[in-house]
C-alpha cells in the first residue's frame, strides 16, 4: 500500500500572528498589535482597560466595582474611583491584594505569630504572643495570671522551699548558739527575728508557686 500523501495545512481567512488577550471584564478579544509596549490596552465592545503587563515598580493594579481599573502606589491603603457614577472608597487589606495581570486564586489569611494557650482558670483558648513557655501569662477572658507550663511553678517552689529552710535553720542555729550573747545584747535578737521572717516569707511563696494554676 502506498504512504498517504504528508499532511499540509490550509490557513483559514482569519488566521493570522496578530498576538491577542481576553478582556478581563467582558472576555472579548482584544488585538495587541502594535500596543505590547504598553501596560494596558482597553476593550473596544466594553471601553474597560486589561493590564497586559506587570505594574510599574511602586505601583499595583486595583479593580474597582464598577470595573473601573485603577494603579496606585503599593503601599496604598485607601483609593477612591475617579468616575462619577461611582466615587467608591476602597479599602485595601495588605493580605488580600492580588495583582490583576496573575489568575484569580483565594487569598490565603496569614496566621499571627504565637501560640494557643488553654487557660488553666476558665478553660478558654486565646494566643499567646510569647515566642517562649515557662513564663506567666494573663487570660484576656478572666484576667488571671497563670503559668504557661509547669516547669516555671515547679522550679520556682523548689528554690523558694530550699531558702526558706536554709534561713529556718539558720535563725535555730543562732537561736542555739547565741542564748547567753543575746541575753548580754538584745540587738542579737533582731538577727533571730529577720532569719525567721526571711524563711516564713520565703514559704509563702512556695506556696503561692505550688498552688497557681497552669496553662497548657
Amino acid at each position: 500500500a502506498e504512504l498517504p500523501p504528508p499532511y499540509t495545512a490550509i490557513a483559514s481567512p482569519d488566521a493570522s500572528n496578530v498576538p491577542v488577550i481576553n478582556c478581563r471584564v467582558c472576555q472579548s478579544l482584544i488585538n495587541l498589535d502594535g500596543k505590547l509596549h504598553q501596560h494596558v490596552v482597553k476593550c473596544t465592545v466594553c471601553n474597560e482597560a486589561t493590564p497586559i503587563k506587570n505594574p510599574p515598580s511602586g505601583k499595583k493594579y486595583v479593580r474597582c466595582q464598577c470595573n473601573c481599573l485603577l494603579i496606585c502606589k503599593d503601599t496604598s491603603r485607601k483609593i477612591g474611583c475617579p468616575r462619577p457614577n461611582c466615587r467608591r472608597i476602597i479599602t485595601l487589606g495588605p493580605v488580600m491584594l492580588i495583582p490583576e495581570e496573575q489568575p484569580a486564586q483565594p487569598a490565603l489569611p496569614v496566621p499571627p505569630d504565637g501560640t494557643r494557650v488553654v487557660c488553666g482558670h476558665c478553660g478558654n483558648t486565646f494566643l499567646w504572643m510569647e515566642l517562649r513557655f515557662n513564663t506567666l501569662a494573663k487570660c484576656p477572658h478572666c484576667k488571671k495570671i497563670s503559668s504557661v507550663g509547669s516547669a516555671l511553678p515547679r522550679r520556682r517552689c523548689c528554690a523558694y522551699i530550699t531558702i526558706g529552710m536554709i534561713c529556718i535553720f539558720i535563725g535555730v542555729g543562732l537561736t542555739v548558739g547565741t542564748q547567753d550573747f543575746a541575753r548580754r545584747f538584745h540587738a542579737t535578737y533582731v538577727s533571730w527575728a529577720v532569719a525567721y521572717l526571711l524563711g516564713l516569707i520565703c514559704l509563702i511563696r512556695a506556696c503561692y508557686w505550688g498552688a497557681i494554676k497552669v496553662s497548657y
